[in-house]
């Protein structure tokens, strides 16, 4: 048994510069999703969204020795970066309770995004109302184009839940801005 282990040990000790190699071109060519998805799971805090992104890759550096390729190095790493992202609420909503961090008063120090900045807020603070779950599914297919079954697998969830998830969040998106529908029916 031993033997094949320490043959185990060889075969990946020889594929680990081709992994290496396969998650430097990975790392460049997916990074500024990594960031925008961070980014939207985070709240569109873009000082997050890029630590959360940072550390994803991290982390994913350091465990390419149990990447096991059952699934795609995209569909792996992106399932790390969810979870990174999940860290990151429960510990910022753990410190918001807390409190005492930062100065309330502060100017926010992040760049207005084009657009209308009521709509922005409006949307925001009724993305705010999803549950964690409900939020990743609604990012995830929604604004970064993963399928259902992609959203599955990376949430490491069974498709039904998946679509559970994301027509809960729909309705609940539906209801928190109805009355935009309603602005946009009037100004037709």
């Amino acid at each position: 048994m031993s033997g094949r282990v320490e043959e185990l040990g060889a075969l990946e000790a020889m594929a680990r510069p081709e992994l290496e190699g396969a998650f430097e071109a990975f790392v460049v060519s997916h990074r500024e999703r990594a960031r925008r998805l961070a980014w939207r799971l985070v709240g569109g805090d873009l000082g997050a969204a890029e630590d959360v992104a940072q550390d994803a890759f991290l982390r994913a550096y350091r465990s390419l020795g149990r990447f096991r390729q059952e699934a795609t190095l995209s569909t792996w790493f992106y399932r790390i970066l969810v979870r990174q992202a999940a860290n990151h609420r429960r510990w910022r909503q753990l410190r918001e309770r807390m409190g005492g961090w930062g100065d309330p008063e502060a100017a926010d120090p992040r760049v207005a995004p084009p657009g209308d900045p009521a709509l922005r807020l409006r949307i925001s603070s009724a993305m705010e109302e999803l549950t964690g779950r409900q939020r990743e599914v609604f990012v995830l297919i929604h604004l970064e184009g993963f399928t259902v079954r992609e959203t599955a697998a990376l949430l490491g969830r069974p498709e039904g839940t998946v679509k559970s998830h994301l027509h809960r969040a729909l309705a609940r998106l539906r209801q928190e801005l109805a009355d935009l529908r309603d602005l946009e029916g009037a100004n037709s």
